[in-house]
């Protein structure tokens, strides 16, 4: 089979594609012909070293997946053959990764494709539907009612948390960087839009929350300046931080703990698969409700891998501003 593969860490052009061998289904392993991968800041960080983790050799890149059950292991009992599914968690942690014909998957990592939702729909809010779910309900316990406030509104993880927040019956306050974006995140639902380009971020945020202050700050950047942040929060709200492994912000003691915050952190990679279980259960029904929808900014055939990667890379470290959405590639093309 045709894959995706690097055998040393390093800049994108270490990837190669070429054909491996077809890998067989283990006990408790579902084999996936794979119609959708997509391509996640992490796969860079892996594929480049900068987030050392055990890499099988070669090491298939990619995290996100959807296609069609091809073989089944010994004692699977979630899925058949034919059946449609979708997944994420790959491609980590020694795991191999999707970008790839086949792969094969534990099955708690998989989970059924809803009737109507494409395949690169399904890959492409994998990893950032989980990410964007773990931060909300698990770890800041969201409840209806609430204002949330997400930096880079339709961006992978922030869209999944303007929609998500807006499922549950929150209100949603959002950053974006122009006006196409800005009405990308009306769409999505997002109560209130702020340019951080041009507003005055700490003045639009008391105005939209009417001087109560948000409930939850799902950052999605490396942390900076918790002094603004600190100053916008209601009392008792939860500040989730899950980028930004260099970040040393200064944390001001006196204010935090008056108003009885909470600062949490995950990395979704290490949650657990009945923890993840629960977000895809609530991501499916969304997904097919028409409640979630991934936002795509571009799609790239197999062979074009490692462009991909350039992609990915030029956006998530040199902010060059030319993706919006997630990258999916297409094994079939």
């Amino acid at each position: 089979m045709k894959a995706a593969f690097f055998e040393t860490t390093g800049t994108p052009d270490v990837i190669r594609v070429g054909e491996i061998p077809m890998p067989e289904p283990k006990a408790g392993e579902i084999r996936v012909k794979i119609l959708a991968a997509s391509i996640n800041p992490i796969d860079t960080y892996i594929r480049s070293g900068a987030a050392s983790m055990p890499l099988p050799k070669p090491a298939i890149t990619g995290t996100d997946f959807a296609g069609v059950v091809d073989a089944v292991g010994q004692g699977v009992t979630r899925f058949k053959k034919g059946d449609r599914v979708w997944g994420s968690n790959q491609g980590l942690l020694g795991r191999q990764g999707t970008c790839a014909e086949f792969i094969c998957v534990e099955e708690k990592w998989a989970y059924p494709t809803p009737e109507g939702v494409s395949d690169e729909q399904a890959s492409a809010g994998a990893l950032v539907g989980i990410t964007a779910h773990l931060g909300l309900f698990h770890r800041a316990k969201l409840t209806q009612g609430e204002t949330v406030f997400v930096n880079g509104g339709t961006g992978g993880v922030g869209s999944m948390v303007v929609q998500m927040a807006k499922a549950v019956g929150g209100r949603v306050i959002c950053t974006v960087g122009s006006e196409e974006k800005a009405r990308l995140a009306r769409e999505l639902g997002a109560d209130h839009i702020i340019n951080y380009k041009t507003d005055d971020l700490s003045a639009r945020v008391k105005e939209a929350t009417v001087g109560s202050g948000v409930s939850v700050w799902y950052e999605t950047l490396p942390p900076a300046d918790f002094d603004k942040t600190i100053e916008l929060m209601a009392p008792r709200g939860r500040i989730v931080v899950m980028a930004g492994r260099a970040a040393r912000p200064v944390l001001p003691n006196g204010p935090f703990y008056v108003k009885g915050l909470s600062l949490l952190g995950f990395a979704m990679f290490n949650m657990t698969g009945s923890e993840q279980q629960a977000c895809a259960d609530d991501i499916v029904r969304w997904m097919r409700d028409g409640k979630l929808k991934a936002i795509i900014g571009a799609r790239f055939p197999l062979a074009k891998t490692a462009e991909a990667h350039q992609l990915q890379e030029e956006n998530t470290l040199r902010k060059a501003g030319t993706l919006t959405g997630k990258i999916v590639i297409l094994p079939t093309q």
